[in-house]
């Protein structure tokens, strides 16, 4: 049976054809609906949300030394986080299969950096597979629990964006007779990464790496397509789909594992077509190892955003291959946040105390842009607690500075932040905005929401008794919508001469509403067009024209939330009815 999968779909089915015993991971785009496919679609799963991607990483690689299969999956700056145990997973080798994913983001659609991760594979010399369509994304992950366990090795399958969230036709399998897991077996030599074992353990680690380099050349996931040989491509990943639509007739070399390089192919195709390049996305990652083997080759050298027909058929328009796609006239929209997002009026209060606010990453680090514009750095998960202490320990100052982090990533990378402040005597603020989900990624469940991935009531992480536990004194809760509160509580928190945390306490307006709906409206007598309202920066609310400046709500849009009426000082914004 055929089914029209997203490249996020076909691995979800592709682990669940492969026998997978465990599933874990941290929502990122564009890999999030891998695990939430997974939890819907094949129950009998053990899938989860860790509280970040080491964690992840290292539930699946207990799975796999119990005998099970393992998938664990990420977005690109996720597999930094877990990098640490990658690295030494690679010297232990595994026993269930192991497999990575790690979803790309070139263009940057949802991401702090443009970061090429195919780099991770030779650095960590584990094998790297890049699926060019969602039939391939099933396959591959198949393949690569093959590749685990005949190496015994982990292994990353790596997408992008285009991969993960585009459509097409794959052929559903049945499920592989694997065993159940065994159990651990104790191998202290194998497992214990004290010096003395590491040093046996490189040994292997570079013999694999031969054996990988033979199975490179001979595996069926390389393609060959032999066409005009006035011109050969060497390309993989969805490079390949741009290819064979602006060339449909060159001869094409498809590279599905691209780590180890399959160096006696490459000299074999190259030596079969008069003029050789190498068409791919960021890095010249292809480019700089075949030119390393003395291949001649001309690559695109693009480092910057996402490939597409049209650059790669611009880039061959002197060898006349002239269709390029008409561009399509999108008129700009700027991402915002919610009508009646419980962030609003945290970030309009710091703007209006003109504070210092190092960010972090989630749906509020579009306070950055107009008409909020008050967040001063984002940098990674976590990252915004220690900036915030750099800056009081250099200046020797807490109360122009303040902290923002979300509450899945104040769970994600932010607890440790919070302890180094308590422990080497800290007196900056942090606030952490607390709105019951991971937002931004599409509202997936966290530690401190009481609930996991499969749908079951589990322990709630406690934010509040846990800075208190931490050892922060000053903790306090706080409703975001209540504008009098929020100023009074924060200015209480910069001027202490002690650490202070504020929790708000307010759930995503996607996830929950008020039981009977709300909205506002203005008197239009009494507004006069100051436009302070405006300042929140909620979709709602708008000009009643370029003349008349005086302001009105569009009540599908308005969430009932009413800061705009805390805020304007006629009192000219009043609940509807």
């Amino acid at each position: 049976m055929k089914k029209l999968l997203s490249g996020n779909e076909a691995i979800a089915r592709g682990a669940y054809e492969s026998g997978v015993s465990v599933c874990a991971g941290y929502p990122g785009t564009p890999s999030t609906e891998i695990l939430e496919t997974i939890a819907n679609e094949y129950p009998d799963i053990y899938a989860e949300w860790a509280p970040n991607e080491k964690v992840a990483f290292e539930v699946c690689i207990g799975a796999s030394l119990a005998g099970g299969r393992a998938l664990v999956t990420m977005k690109h700056v996720g597999l930094n986080v877990a990098s640490d145990p990658l690295f030494t997973l690679a010297y232990t080798g595994v026993k269930g299969g192991f497999v990575v994913i790690s979803a790309d983001d070139p263009g940057m659609h949802s991401s702090q950096n443009e970061q090429d991760n195919r780099n991770y594979a030779p650095f960590a010399k584990v094998p790297l597979l890049e699926p060019s369509d969602s039939q391939e994304a099933k396959d591959f992950v198949k393949s690569a629990f093959y590749i685990s366990e005949q190496f015994d090795v982990p292994v990353i399958v790596r997408t992008t964006t285009r991969i993960s969230h585009s459509e097409s036709l794959v052929e559903l399998g049945e499920v592989d007779n694997v065993e159940e897991p065994s159990g651990f077996v104790r191998d202290v030599r194998k497992y214990v990464m004290i010096p003395a074992h590491a040093r046996q353990r490189h040994v292997v680690v570079e013999e694999r790496l031969k054996k990988l380099q033979a199975f490179s050349e001979e595996t069926d996931l390389q393609k060959v397509e032999f066409g005009d040989d006035e011109i050969g491509i060497i390309t993989s990943g969805i490079s390949y789909q741009y290819t064979k639509e602006i060339l449909p007739n060159a001869s094409i070399l498809k590279l599905g594992m691209t780590y180890p390089l399959p160096e006696g192919l490459i000299r074999d195709f190259a030596s079969k077509v008069k003029e050789l390049y190498v068409i791919e996305e960021l890095d010249p990652y292809l480019e700089e190892h075949i030119k390393a083997m003395g291949i001649k080759v001309k690559g695109l050298n693009r480092r910057l955003g996402e490939l597409s027909p049209d650059i790669l058929a611009e880039f061959f328009l002197n060898k006349k291959f002239d269709n390029i796609l008409p561009e399509m006239q999108i008129p700009s929209r700027p991402p915002a946040m919610c009508p009646g997002c419980p962030h609003r009026g945290v970030f309009h209060i710091l703007k209006k105390k003109k504070l210092t606010v190092t960010g972090d990453i989630g749906c509020y680090t579009l306070s950055v842009i107009p008409p909020l514009e008050i967040m001063d750095t984002c940098i990674c998960m976590g990252a915004s607690i220690g900036s915030a202490m750099g800056i009081e320990k250099a200046t020797k100052r807490s109360d122009n500075v303040v902290a923002v982090i979300g509450d899945s990533t104040f769970v994600h990378s932010g607890i440790t932040g919070l302890v180094d402040m308590v422990y080497n005597k800290s007196k900056g603020t942090v606030i952490i905005l607390d709105n019951e989900t991971t937002a931004m990624t599409g509202r997936q469940d966290h530690p401190a929401t009481g609930r996991t991935l499969m749908g079951e009531e589990t322990t709630r992480l406690n934010l509040f008794e846990l800075a208190k536990t931490l050892g922060v004194e000053y903790v306090r809760y706080v409703d975001p919508y209540d504008l009098n509160e929020l100023d009074s509580v924060i200015e209480e928190a910069i001027n202490l001469d002690k650490l202070a945390v504020i929790i708000t306490n307010r759930p995503c307006v996607l996830i929950r509403r008020e039981a009977v709906p709300k909205s506002a409206e203005v008197n239009q007598e009494l507004c006069v067009g100051c436009g302070l309202c405006l300042r929140i920066g909620c979709p709602a609310m708008s000009r009643v024209s370029p003349k008349d400046k005086k302001v009105k709500i569009d009540p599908i849009l308005c969430n009932g939330c009413m800061v705009c009426a805390q805020i304007c000082r006629n009192k000219a914004i009043v609940e509807k009815g």
